[in-house]
């Protein structure tokens, strides 16, 4: 009996320490398992951090210049001042290329042999500093090739630059007419350079306005911000007041009114909403400066035909009259059907009620028939020198 008893103790004791080693492994390996979810959670946690923080850099207008720094991970180059200060030969005269609102526009080669365009922004001024944010802000994230291209940007303490591609033949302002006080000569583009200008152009502000979510609304489109590389191909340029729209169908944003004038939508310039229809009223007025060679706003012509669209609309849409405002460097180059489509699209863009106007993929659409494919080559001549200009006009309600 007591045999039985030691027998049946013996296995009790075998059972309770094969549980209790169970019990620790099983124990043990819950430890493991949760310090690796820790590790693996913590990780994780770091990388999407990192994530938001680098999306943050490119999307938040309002952020620090510090955090402008991630945005080297996006494909943009962070530049030292010395760097672009010998790029552009100290920033010497005679590579300035264009001075603007908000500074002066170089001409440089960086080190590995590539020719940019150095905008060095003005030292002084809140707006000229909300300018540098939005501009690395947006083209950081924007991507087309009817864009110009941010390279990159230099940010120490007081020095402020923008390293954009550069457009070889300037802008299409100074191909249309003389610039005040400029010595460069730039034979007239031709009509169907012309053509070609005005659907890439558009395919820009299609870009910002319908693969863009929320929309981007350029806000100071114009002929100066419309570059030209040496082909003579368009890019939409100069994003230093582009806002960001309404995600809602029909909405507006109410900013205040900033805009060159000439270009600026009566509704914006009457109530400070903003929508994508503000910047298809620019660009009727490019449209309108592309088959006139007039400036929006001149008033030392003769009475009536002083401001751009007040005395070309009537005429638009009349096939009699519609000749009339054509430039004459274009006489012989352009048949009537062609000049009639692009005078109804533009009637089409300026008109009053933004509601009437179209979208920029509907313009698109419109001149796609009109500009041949393949793409011609064009060689009207070059310019002397690639201008940018910023001579803002800016109107400001009082509410600013």
């Amino acid at each position: 009996m007591e045999a039985e008893n030691d027998e049946y103790h013996k296995k009790q004791r075998a059972t309770a320490v094969t549980i209790l080693v169970f019990a620790s492994l099983a124990i043990a390996s819950l430890f493991v398992a949760f310090s690796y979810y820790c590790y693996i959670r913590n990780k994780v946690a770091k990388r999407f951090k990192n994530r938001t923080y680098t999306e943050n850099a490119c999307e938040d207008k309002g952020n620090s210049f510090a955090n402008l720094k991630v945005i080297a991970e996006k494909g943009l180059q962070v530049f030292t001042f010395k760097q672009l200060h010998s790029a552009t030969g100290g920033f010497g005269k005679s590579n300035m290329i264009g001075h603007g609102a908000f500074g002066s526009v170089y001409r440089g080669v960086l080190q590995d042999g590539r020719k940019v365009a150095i905008k060095l922004m003005d030292q002084a001024g809140k707006q000229g500093e909300e300018e540098f944010k939005v501009e690395v802000g947006l083209l950081c994230r924007l991507r087309s090739p009817y864009l110009l291209s941010l390279i990159g940007y230099c940010s120490e303490t007081s020095h402020k630059l923008l390293v954009y591609e550069f457009m070889a033949n300037g802008g299409l302002q100074e191909h249309l007419y003389p610039i005040k006080g400029s010595n460069n000569f730039c034979p007239k583009l031709d009509w169907k350079t012309r053509l070609r200008i005005a659907l890439e152009a558009a395919k820009g502000l299609e870009y910002l306005h319908e693969h863009v979510n929320p929309p981007v609304i350029h806000r100071d489109l114009k002929s100066s911000n419309i570059l030209l590389d040496k082909n003579f191909h368009a890019k939409v340029s100069d994003f230093g007041l582009a806002k960001l729209g309404s995600d809602k169908a029909g909405g507006h944003v109410s900013t205040r009114v900033l805009g060159t004038q000439g270009y600026v939508a009566p509704e914006y310039a009457l109530t400070g909403h903003l929508t994508t229809k503000s910047d298809v009223y620019s660009y009727g007025v490019v449209l309108l400066e592309l088959l006139t060679g007039r400036v929006p706003v001149d008033m030392k012509r003769s009475p009536g035909e002083g401001v751009l669209v007040s005395w070309a609309l009537p005429r638009l849409t009349d096939r009699e009259k519609v000749v009339e405002i054509m430039d004459p460097a274009l006489e012989g180059q352009y048949s009537m059907k062609e000049v009639i489509q692009v005078a109804a699209i533009a009637a089409m863009c300026v008109l009053p009620e933004a509601d009437y106007r179209p979208l920029m993929a509907d313009v698109v659409q419109s001149l796609v028939p009109l500009v041949k494919q393949p793409r011609p080559t064009v060689k009207p001549g070059s310019c002397s020198s690639f201008h940018v200009t910023k001579s803002l006009h800016a109107t400001q309600s009082p509410e600013a």
